[in-house]
């Protein structure tokens, strides 16, 4: 490694995307700590819009092209001394988990992603439900094609893909004819399908330090989403829903910053699904005092990191679209 770089902290955030947010909340952090180190922001698109926050950006092929999306980020990690890889969709999850060794063998970086049998756990809709039941959390019942058949079910119920994410392609359903429209449209024996819910829903941001001890646990109740992502979001101290939900890290045994999705209903809270990796509304949490950003900056620095509980409670935020304007360059310019 080069001399120059030997003290500086890099991160590697993958599918930039739209994750601006994100992007600005690790360079806070490595600012406020005043570390040396960059953040490098990688897309297959190189119209994706948090690239262009970045220190660095980066295109990498699409995550479909296994072999090629492994070497390049191999490549980017020792041509930037990459500390900390990040990734922040779910579709990437399984292929990280599953070449972390190679990965990790060929460059200074660790992969910020948990064992495989988690991620396969969190990756698979059906996997999850069980692992839930099977430890005593609540969820809603899983009916089966055959329940459909016999016609002995309530209805509405919920349709989603088995390794949906964003709410893509799920759907309430009021009647058997929807149900069979929406499996021919997600894919025959690709779904999961579940009594609805009805309540109050939230979002739980949680991060776990890299031997997975729970550090920070901070619900926030979900008042409006947009295209299955949070668009206003307000923080709360729950007491069940962080009690309930420490329970949930303590048996999964994840690393890192997960985002559950869960439901205050008449029966409890009831369990939506658990999304092993940055969620798109994780910045409110990091903003409210709870900084996953920091304490992974603090991990790599060898700091041994204690459980906190001194996030801000009762604030509000409201997300909003922003533009950046590239010029004839594909560069960057103020507008």
């Amino acid at each position: 490694m080069n001399k120059d770089h030997e003290d500086e902290i890099n991160i590697l955030i993958l599918s930039a995307g739209r994750r601006v947010e994100l992007v600005n909340c690790f360079k806070a952090a490595r600012d406020r700590l005043r570390i040396k180190g960059r953040i490098v922001a990688a897309d297959a698109s190189n119209l994706a819009p948090a690239l262009y926050f970045a220190d660095v950006r980066e295109q990498v092929p699409r995550i479909s092209e296994n072999d090629n999306y492994v070497n390049s980020i191999i490549d980017i990690c020792n041509r930037h001394d990459v500390s900390l890889i990040v990734p922040t969709i779910d579709t990437e999850l399984l292929l990280l988990a599953e070449r972390r060794d190679q990965i990790e063998g060929r460059t200074k970086a660790k992969v910020l992603i948990s064992e495989l049998d988690v991620i396969k756990i969190c990756r698979d809709k059906t996997n999850t439900q069980r692992w839930l039941e099977e430890h005593g959390f609540l969820v809603p019942s899983m009916v089966s094609d055959q329940d459909i058949e016999s016609g002995n079910v309530e209805y509405p119920l919920f349709i989603k893909p088995l390794d949906g994410s964003s709410s893509i392609n799920a759907f309430k359903a009021e009647s058997r004819e929807e149900i069979d429209t929406f499996k021919e449209l997600i894919g025959d024996g690709k779904y999961i399908i579940q009594d609805f819910m009805e309540g109050t829903e939230y979002t739980v941001d949680c991060f776990l330090d890299l031997n997975g001890r729970i550090i920070t646990v901070v619900p926030r109740i979900r008042i409006a989403t947009r295209s299955g992502e949070i668009a206003k979001g307000r923080i709360v101290r729950d007491a069940e829903i962080i009690e309930d939900v420490t329970r949930l890290l303590t048996e999964l045994k994840a690393v890192g910053h997960i985002t559950i999705q869960c439901m205050r209903t008449d029966r409890g809270i009831e369990y939506i699904e658990i999304n092993p990796r940055f969620g798109g509304g994780a910045p409110m949490s990091i903003m409210a005092g709870a900084d996953s950003c920091e304490n992974l900056y603090r991990l790599l620095r060898g700091e041994e990191l204690h459980r906190r509980e001194d996030f801000r409670e009762n604030i509000t935020f409201l997300r909003f679209d922003a533009s950046i304007m590239l010029n004839e360059d594909d560069e960057p310019e103020e507008i």
